[in-house]
């Protein structure tokens, strides 16, 4: 299995950007998404998840409105739209994947992170 993201750089504050993460290796449909991010210095936390359909998504307060995840269940890829951005967002971005069915805390797949970098 393998999780490959892509879409991170330096951007200004109030900037965009959109990160993607392509699956293989895996029946992408049976796989809950989700985006984590670790900043320089700090414990890696949750992001937001995507449910295997797409039909349900989850945020931290610290992101809701501001982030969007989607995905595209025909190419295997999972999507964060990062908008509003601020200098506290600056990390490295992960996804990661666990079973429709397993716990919310489970995330079995992981890829090798994105870095986003916020100048103000």
């Amino acid at each position: 299995v393998q999780l490959v993201e892509s879409g991170g750089g330096l951007v200004q504050a109030g900037g965009s950007l959109r990160l993607a993460c392509v699956a293989s290796g895996l029946f992408f449909s049976d796989y809950a998404m989700g985006w984590f991010r670790q900043a320089p210095g700090k414990e890696r936390e949750f992001v937001g998840g995507i449910s295997r359909s797409g039909g349900q998504t989850s945020y931290s307060n610290s992101v809701k409105g501001r982030f969007t995840i989607s995905r595209d269940n025909a190419k295997n890829t999972v999507y964060l739209q990062v908008n509003s951005l601020k200098p506290e967002d600056t990390a490295v971005y992960y996804c990661a994947a666990r079973l429709y069915y397993s716990s919310p805390s489970s995330y079995r797949y992981w890829g090798q992170g994105t870095l986003v970098t916020v100048s103000s």
